[in-house]
């Protein structure tokens, strides 16, 4: 089965010389393979007529052409196909009662799409787009089984389905008014006084929404999500800005619901998904193009496999290489010369206070950091940044500073190539940070796309790229895991270290991510306190000493997956929890 995708927004017909049509083999046999539209000027790709020989992939100069060979089987497992070279989508996940039902995979595989499929606002045309889509006929091309007893329901209007978005972000801009007034509107459920406590937002009821941080903001979409009383519930991205505290507390919020209604979960953060759900889809293809849907295995079958970046079953390499994870030494004995120092620094804002102890950080060396939301974190990194004048306190070192913010606000017309050139200039085109950083984080394929029309992670990644791109001592990142997809996080911190180690540079990195972290960091920066309240900042400390002082304070233990020696949070009071409380060691480095 040969699927031939046409990616519409890097198709640029004024701008090239229809090389696809010039170069095609069948056409130039005579043969209708390519058709050039005559209205638009692009190309309509017959898949039928197609040879898969890849000379019109290679001419176009646009990279706006996806074909690919995929096994005969999947054609009977269509589940949706925009048109003719569009995208399109194969099998569906299954809403598991008394389960939560987790997605992993890339941003761009059509999970979008499966969830307007289950939620009824999609009729799936099963490949036919030029016919009329009929739910009779989707649900005669599916086995008898849970998923079709449930597309049954949705059929029959017997399904009410509430969605909590990814882009939280952006609610002010759709939302205004008090949280309160918002809550109590949308509470089906008359549990509004209860989740509020257990979300810790009661005391924003009388907030504006337009004055809410990232973290307050996702809190109080997932408030008005769980709220309404229905029968699924599909959550995209629940953990996104939330520190690892607050990430535990929506687990059990998760768990809870899931005891009498469906669950479905997208979620990036490895560590949240691996103790969240019960069952995990994993999605794979090619992003813009086709999205298949896996099967659902045992979660910490998926993970690893996902991270093993090869799925046995299917039979079929996902990645080209898998993700590991670094086992236990002094990474900071490898550090060189101090880049910056300093000590007892005092900042007041407002009702917040901030105070640090002696520090320093070094050439090659990664320092993470961590802690509660509203404890400081990003107030140290902008103090370090220039940014904010410190009260009291010294900081010494003439390091050049590459900043990073948290909230991304770019207000460029122009295309990501312009963005880069006006930042960059031309090192960025070739070279080592070409292959280590661009072209790791897929922004290659992003050059012709204008900025304003990114998504959120393709913003990240762009904007992660022109940090480490600029010329400086210092690289100060603010939550870059923001928005990436799990593949994406774990590109971006490899980036990272591979920048700073290969240019003998230093960085601060801000992460709630404790797999991104993993990755990235030589050393902890550890932040305590109370959120709005006060901070205090620690160390940096080895990443076994400071992990263990941070989780300590969180009260979490993190064992290791004998077989990918990843991170995995133990469940409260079990028996490696309780044996690692015993030993002190919160963050062990045996499986």
């Amino acid at each position: 089965m040969r699927v031939a995708v046409l990616r519409e927004d890097s198709c640029q017909p004024k701008k090239c010389n229809d090389e696809c049509h010039t170069y095609c083999p069948p056409v130039r046999n005579g043969q209708e393979c390519i058709i050039m539209d005559a209205r638009t000027g692009k190309p309509h790709i017959s898949e039928s007529l197609c040879i898969g020989c890849g000379i019109c992939i290679n001419k176009c100069p646009h990279d706006a052409l996806i074909i690919e060979q995929l096994p005969e089987e999947l054609e009977t497992d269509m589940i949706h196909r925009y048109s003719q070279n569009g995208f399109r989508l194969f099998r569906l996940p299954t809403p598991s009662k008394d389960q939560v039902v987790g997605i992993l995979g890339p941003n761009g595989m059509g999970k979008s799409t499966a969830f307007n499929a289950l939620s009824g606002r999609l009729v799936p045309n099963l490949g036919d787009f030029r016919g009329e889509a009929d739910w009779d006929a989707v649900l005669q091309s599916l086995p008898r089984g849970e998923l079709r007893d449930f597309l049954t329901e949705v059929k029959e209007g017997r399904i009410t389905v509430a969605v909590k978005p990814q882009n939280v972000d952006r609610l002010p801009q759709r939302v205004q008014g008090k949280v309160g007034d918002l809550l109590r509107k949308v509470d089906e459920r008359d549990l509004c006084d209860q989740l509020t406590r257990d979300l810790g937002i009661d005391h924003l009821m009388e907030r504006e929404i337009g004055q809410l941080s990232g973290g307050e903001l996702q809190r109080m979409a997932l408030a008005a999500t769980l709220l309404r009383d229905a029968d699924v519930y599909f959550l995209d991205e629940p953990s996104s800005y939330l520190d690892i505290h607050e990430r535990l507390r929506i687990v059990r919020i998760v768990q809870r619901l899931s005891e009498d209604r469906r669950v479905i979960v997208i979620e990036h953060d490895l560590a949240v998904l691996d103790v969240l759900a019960d069952l995990v889809h994993i999605v794979y293809g090619t992003k813009g193009a086709f999205g298949i849907f896996t099967p659902a295995r045992a979660t910490r079958t998926a993970i690893n496999a996902y991270l093993d970046g090869f799925l046995p079953e299917q039979n079929v390499r996902i990645r080209q290489k898998p993700i590991t994870f670094l086992g236990h030494r002094d990474r900071k004995a490898e550090t060189g010369a101090q880049v910056v120092e300093w000590g007892e620094l005092e900042k007041k804002l407002g009702d917040f206070s901030l105070k640090a102890g002696k520090g320093a950080v070094h050439r090659a060396e990664v320092v993470g950091v961590v802690g509660p939301n509203g404890t400081g974190k990003s107030t140290m990194i902008k103090i370090l940044a220039g940014e904010h004048e410190y009260d009291a306190g010294w900081v010494s070192g003439d390091a050049k500073i590459s900043y990073k913010p948290q909230h991304l606000d770019v207000d460029i017309e122009g295309t990501v190539q312009l963005w880069l050139d006006s930042e960059l200039g031309p090192r960025w085109r070739s070279g080592e940070f070409n292959v280590n950083v661009i072209r790791a984080l897929g922004i290659d394929q992003l050059l012709p796309k204008r900025v304003k029309r990114l998504s959120g992670g393709e913003r990240q990644c762009v904007a992660i790229a022109v940090c480490l791109g600029r010329e400086a001592d210092l690289y100060l990142l603010d939550e870059p895991s923001a928005h990436l997809d799990a593949n994406a996080r774990m590109e971006a911190a490899k980036a990272i270290r591979r920048t700073m180690e290969s240019n003998e540079k230093a960085a601060f990195v801000i992460d709630h991510d404790v797999y991104f972290i993993d990755i990235v960091s030589d050393s902890l920066l550890v932040f305590e306190g109370e959120g709005g309240r006060h901070g205090e900042a620690a160390g940096p400390f080895d990443l076994r000493v400071g992990m263990n002082r941070f989780l300590s304070s969180v009260d979490i233990t993190f064992r290791r997956d004998h077989e990918s020696k990843r991170p995995r949070i133990n469940k409260a009071d079990s028996r490696k929890d309780r044996e690692q409380r015993t030993a002190g060691d919160f963050y062990s480095y045996q499986s």
